[in-house]
Order: structure tokens, then C-alpha cells, then sequence
């Protein structure tokens, strides 16, 4: 039984179907080119983790964030945010891109067999640098026992230990957390398997006789 919340589970498999689509339509040469689809994936977990589109508009302060971070958007601190500046949707879009961009290059130079990897497990592992440290990531045992060549099954269930964020100074299990690494951990692990409803529902989807969820 998939414990991914059933909101967010329609909205990947649909974005999902988006792609399979995508791949036997033209297009045109000049088109601007997107981002791949483990950072469309990834955007839509931080969408739905972070903020779920109410924090469009002026920064607030991030009180279980360590050191209060002004934020804004889905979780997008740093000197970008201007206190009392209202950032559109399209701001948003712009800034979140760019840092998940970046997760994404920071993933790939990180993880020694990124490509082998198919696009669930790379969209779990770009949330986690856009959402942490990326210097916890590299010491991590998760790390490790990928580059030693172990197979995302092993390693996904570590995505479960960064649950911990800080509260009046104090480091405190969050159930937000919780709740968005158990998501993470089972899209690594199991998504886009052979035999895994992830794949059935696409291939549902395809031939128009699926249902979403």
C-alpha cells in the first residue's frame, strides 16, 4: 500500500503520463527547453512539501527553520528574498527552478552512477539537496552505499533519517518531515518498477483504461 499522499500521488503519475506523451509529439526547434523530468518531479514534491502554492507573495519567517530564514515561495531562502517584496508566481517559479537546477548538478557530480538511476530515484534524491544541506547528503551512509555500486533499494530507506528539524533551538522530529521522507524514500525505492503500480497506471494511462490512483 503506497503511503504517498493521494494528491500528490495523481499529480506525479499525471505528470508522469505528460512525459510519456510528450516523447511522441513534435517539437518545435525553437522551443524553450525544459528542465529534465526528475526536476519536474522533484518541483512537484517540493510544491506539495513546502508550502503547496501559500507562500506566493511577501517572505515570512521560517520559525522551524534553523536561524529563522526569511522564506518565500516553496522554500526559497537566501539573499533573493527581500523582506516586504511580493514575489509572483512566476518569481517563484524562476527562483525554485534555479535552485533545484542546481540540486540536480550537485546530485549528478555526487552520486558515481546517477544515470543508471531512472527518474523516481533521481527526483527523490534532487528534493533532498534542494531541501538539505548538500554537505550532510556527501557524508551520509545513504551516499555511501550508493557509490559503492548497492542498489537504490538498499540505500532509499536511509532517506528516512533526515527528519529532524530545528525548533527553540532545539533539534525536533517534525511530522512534516516524517511524512515528506517517507514519500521520498518509497518513490526511491519502489516507483517505476517492473510490476509496480507506478508503471501499470502510466501504461493505464497510455492506453486510456487506468484510473490515477
Amino acid at each position: 500500500m503506497s503511503k504517498v499522499p493521494a494528491v500528490l500521488r495523481n499529480n506525479l503519475l499525471q505528470l508522469a503520463f505528460g512525459f510519456a506523451v510528450g516523447a511522441t509529439t513534435y517539437v518545435a526547434v525553437d522551443q524553450p527547453a525544459k528542465p529534465s523530468q526528475a526536476v519536474q518531479l522533484a518541483m512537484e514534491l517540493g510544491a506539495h512539501y513546502e508550502s503547496s502554492g501559500r507562500h506566493i507573495g511577501v517572505p515570512y519567517v521560517d520559525k522551524l527553520g534553523k536561524g529563522q530564514p526569511l522564506t518565500v515561495c516553496n522554500g526559497i531562502t537566501g539573499p533573493e528574498v527581500v523582506a516586504g517584496r511580493y514575489y509572483s508566481k512566476d518569481d517563484c517559479y524562476r527562483l525554485e527552478l534555479s535552485k533545484y537546477l542546481e540540486a540536480e548538478r550537485t546530485a549528478q557530480r555526487q552520486f558515481k552512477h546517477w544515470h543508471t538511476y531512472n527518474v523516481w530515484v533521481q527526483a527523490s534524491v534532487i528534493d533532498m539537496f534542494y531541501n538539505l544541506p548538500a554537505a550532510s547528503i556527501a557524508s551520509s551512509t545513504l551516499r555511501a552505499q550508493a557509490n559503492a555500486g548497492q542498489p537504490p533499494e538498499v540505500w532509499c530507506p536511509q532517506m528516512q533519517r533526515w527528519v529532524y528539524g530545528t525548533v527553540n533551538g532545539r533539534s525536533t522530529r517534525l511530522p512534516g518531515l516524517v511524512e515528506r521522507r517517507t514519500t521520498t524514500a518509497e518513490l526511491c525505492r519502489d516507483w517505476g518498477r517492473d510490476g509496480h503500480f507506478s508503471v501499470i497506471a502510466i501504461r493505464g494511462l497510455e492506453g486510456g483504461n487506468a484510473q490515477a490512483d
